[in-house]
């Protein structure tokens, strides 16, 4: 076999060349993979693995041989199995990694940190699968579509571009201290709360991780009102079962409440049955998202020199509704002279003064970028409910002068830049989709910094290159309108979309499901997560799961907080409420970077180059004005539920020690108090009875008098400081047992005493020795006591041990050395229970 190859390379061997083809000209690699090859063959077969051990280019004198580090990244990709793939991976994996794509917060059983970690083999996603997509999806939400168009024609362009620009900052900012914390040591799996309540300690995460509960459960039911109002007002008006909802909107928002119920309990359903099709659902609804997306910017484009398809009908200078362009003229006996005009007994018509002093018009709703509307859209328009829209702010022209509305259309919302801000920040959460899955990334602390950043970046350009180009293609009453009353109760934002207005319809309804679902889904599993915690402790009952390991109990109290939000009706008052929830969460988020920043705290060490203190300082500020600017009320709510769960947690929540920085804060504050105390003697309006309390113990090391604790527990009403101190007669080396066990009984009863205190027990040769040791170095700083309590020697006449009468009179000139004042209660054992008042 071996002659027979030979023979055949010799038929490319270099000596039998045809004479015509030169040596020089055959190239280099050939010629040594030939002669290589032939030398090769004539070599014993247990040579040939040297082969393997070459390394280089090869040469005359080597084999041809290319190694791994030689081979571009192109080659690369022929290697069978992804753990060979370091320098570029596969396109297939790109669009695998697509197809397995979810955004939903994992669940509670593989979430817990402190838990024993299971092998896996899905944490493996990067930044984009991971961390851009998942924030994207969130971000892009129903406003975008439904509401954007009418915040730039209200506020205009320079102030919508502000109110854009306010709330992308907040975020932003978050998003650099959320970044601060994922690099601030290991990032545990189980999402934003895990990732929060483990650097920032349990009353805070505690509080975010239910503020942030609350505002996704809120805004489930914003995108489900949403959705509704997409089918009901754009696609489907005829399905509308109290009427003509364009002549009250009360009937329009009877309509989202029963509807919106309707399909919460559908969508109740399928999370309840089938979390997988919801998972696979989001990248349907990311998809709808982009394409959307898309649409609206070529249709910009597109209609850059306007067209003809939008008309509206003006009169004078108010946009009209309910009204063909066909029958927009002032003829006798038309559709629009008999909606103004009345005919009366005398059979004279009688008509509105507006409709006899003013033309009708024809305009185009969308005139392009070219038409130089943009001018007309820069100032604003903020009116109150119930006044017309209309091309000016004369009173003349938007206030209705107790006459009848006809078909104009009206403000049914007032609005300021305040309240627009409230309403458009919906739009710029989700933030914190990336770090759901903090669990399931590759490197946590890279990808969660880049992915939310980037996304907020590209989320940011959308929003404020839209509020320009909105300003500039849409006339401005167009933009005021809300539902598209005078085009037909059409979308505006669809209608100026390429290639056809339902790209955008379908397209924003199903994402705004997806979204919704998104939404269903993450929240239940964050509140069992907190609920086994165990940290709010009437939360318990939340933390149990099913059967299939679902959290039914949390997905129950979440639908009747979800149905609680439908029941409002409209997006509009929904939308400040859940931004104040947000806000509190990105706010607590800020406050506790800052702080922790500020006091140095050991562990607070974030390797995120681009964090400052002053960076989260400015956001906690700005989250606070931005909720009360949108709403003092909601936001007085949301600080005090916020409060009261920070509180509540602190009193009634499990001890945790999750190693977090903000434990430091009371180090803190404790060593600036007493370095302040420490500048001077007190002055004698500032002077307290701070006690100590000498102990004696009994042989089972007990307090011999319990009362006296009761007698210093009135006396101090269990305030100020206490500190009860024992001795024990011995070495410490051998009592330091009995010390431990004595100072626990001590503990015990002055936590049934209700006295609020320290306990410190020592172990002394001699006991008059260990208490003058107690008196003079109890205390620290300013802190120390003033005041000593001693019992009663009752037994100095019986005895004869002098121990007992002479360790009284060391102690009293002890205390009297150390200026003190002493208390010694006599018939302490005759005093009044702890429960009865004196």
């Amino acid at each position: 076999c071996s002659s027979e190859v030979q023979r055949e390379f010799s038929r490319y061997s270099l000596s039998t060349m045809p004479s015509g083809v030169e040596e020089s000209k055959v190239p280099r690699s050939l010629r040594s993979l030939v002669a290589g090859a032939s030398r090769e063959l004539d070599k014993p077969s247990v040579e040939l693995t040297r082969v393997h051990e070459i390394e280089g280019d090869g040469n005359d004198d080597q084999q041809f041989q290319q190694t791994k580090e030689n081979m571009s990244g192109y080659e690369t990709n022929l290697y069978l199995y992804s753990e060979e793939m370091e320098e570029r991976p596969r396109i297939s994996t790109l669009i695998s990694s697509l197809a397995n794509y979810s955004n939903t917060i994992p669940a509670a059983e593989s979430a817990d940190p402190d838990a024993k970690p299971q092998p896996t083999g899905g944490a493996g996603m990067g930044t984009l699968v991971g961390v851009y997509l998942p924030c994207i999806q969130n971000i892009f939400g129903v406003i975008l579509f439904i509401r954007l168009t009418w915040v730039v024609g209200t506020a205009g362009a320079i102030q919508g571009f502000l109110i854009v620009l306010c709330c992308c900052c907040v975020t932003m900012l978050t998003a650099i201290s959320m970044s601060a914390i994922a690099t601030n040591g290991v990032v545990p799996a189980g999402g934003s709360y895990f990732m929060i309540s483990r650097s920032l300690g349990p009353e805070f995460g505690g509080a975010v991780g239910m503020l942030f509960y609350t505002g996704t459960t809120l805004a489930a039911a914003m995108y489900i009102i949403g959705a509704v109002e997409i089918v009901l007002t754009y696609m489907a008006p005829s399905l509308s079962i109290f009427g003509d909802f364009t002549k009250d909107p009360e009937i329009m928002y009877n309509n989202f409440r029963v509807y919106g119920t309707c399909l919460l309990c559908v969508m109740g359903t399928i999370v309840y049955i089938g979390v997988k099709f919801v998972n696979k659902f989001a990248g349907v609804a990311l998809a709808c998202v982009i394409l959307s997306i898309i649409a609206v910017y070529a249709g910009i484009f597109a209609n850059f020199y306007g067209n003809d398809l939008l008309k509206m009908c003006v009169l004078g200078k108010r946009l009209l509704k309910d009204i063909d362009v066909n029958n927009c003229t002032k003829e006798v006996d038309g559709p629009l002279y008999n909606i103004f005009c009345t005919h009366n007994g005398t059979g004279k018509p009688v008509c509105d003064p507006y409709f006899l002093t003013h033309e009708v018009e024809i305009r185009n709703g969308i005139r392009g970028l070219n038409s130089g509307v943009f001018f007309d859209n820069i100032g604003d328009y903020f009116m109150s409910e119930g006044q017309f829209i209309a091309a000016s702010k004369d009173p003349e022209e938007i206030n209705p002068l107790d006459r009848p509305t006809y078909n104009q259309v009206i403000v049914d919302f007032t609005t300021t830049f305040t309240i627009l801000i409230g309403i458009f920040f919906p739009s710029v959460t989700g933030i914190m989709a990336g770090s759901n899955r903090s669990g399931d990334l590759a490197d946590a602390q890279k990808s969660i910094p880049i992915g939310t950043i980037c996304a907020i970046l590209t989320t940011s350009t959308v929003y404020l290159s839209c509020v320009l180009l909105f300003a500039g293609t849409v006339d401005n009453l167009l933009l005021r309108d809300k539902y598209g009353q005078s085009i037909g109760g059409r979308l505006v934002v669809a209608n100026m979309a390429w290639p056809n207005e339902w790209v955008i319809l379908i397209g924003s309804f199903l994402s705004t499901l997806g979204a919704g679902l998104q939404s269903l889904t993450g929240a239940p599993r964050l509140l069992q997560a907190i609920a086994k915690d165990g940290i709010v402790p009437f939360l318990a009952p939340f933390a149990v799961s099913s059967s299939r390991g679902e959290p039914t109990r949390a997905l129950i109290l979440t639908l009747c907080i979800c149905q609680c939000g439908i029941l409002l009706g409209n997006v509009d008052y929904l939308a400040p409420l859940l931004s104040m929830f947000f806000l509190m969460c990105y706010g607590f988020v800020n406050l506790a970077c800052a702080v922790q920043t500020l006091l140095r705290t050991p562990n607070w060490r974030p390797r995120f180059k681009y964090y400052h203190w002053s960076l989260s300082f400015i956001g906690l500020s700005l989250c606070i004005a931005v909720m009360f600017m949108s709403s003092w009320y909601y936001a007085l709510v949301a600080m005090g539920m916020a409060g009261c769960i920070y509180k509540y947690i602190e009193y009634r929540g499990a001890e945790k020690e999750w190693g977090d920085g903000i434990s430091g804060l009371a180090l803190s504050a404790a060593r600036y108090s007493l370095l302040r105390l420490e500048e001077g003697p007190p002055h004698t309006k500032n002077w307290r009875p701070q006690i100590m309390i000498l102990s004696k113990l009994t042989d089972d090391y007990m307090p011999k008098y319990r009362k006296i604790f009761t007698f210093a527990s009135q006396l101090k009403a269990g305030k100020g400081l206490t500190v009860c101190v024992a001795v024990i007669p011995g070495e410490f080396s051998s009592k330091a047992g009995e010390a431990a066990a004595a100072k626990q009984s001590l503990m015990k009863i002055m936590e049934e005493e209700k006295v609020k205190g320290f306990v410190d027990v020592m172990v002394s040769k001699d006991i008059a020795e260990g208490i003058s040791h107690m008196v003079q170095t109890t205390g620290l700083g300013g802190m120390k006591p003033n005041t000593v309590i001693l019992g009663w020697p009752y037994g100095w006449r019986q005895t004869e041990n002098e121990r007992t009468w002479h360790t009284f009179l060391r102690t009293v000139r002890n205390v009297a050395a150390a200026r003190m004042a002493l208390l010694v209660p006599k018939g302490i054992n005759f005093f009044p229970n702890s429960t009865i008042k004196m």
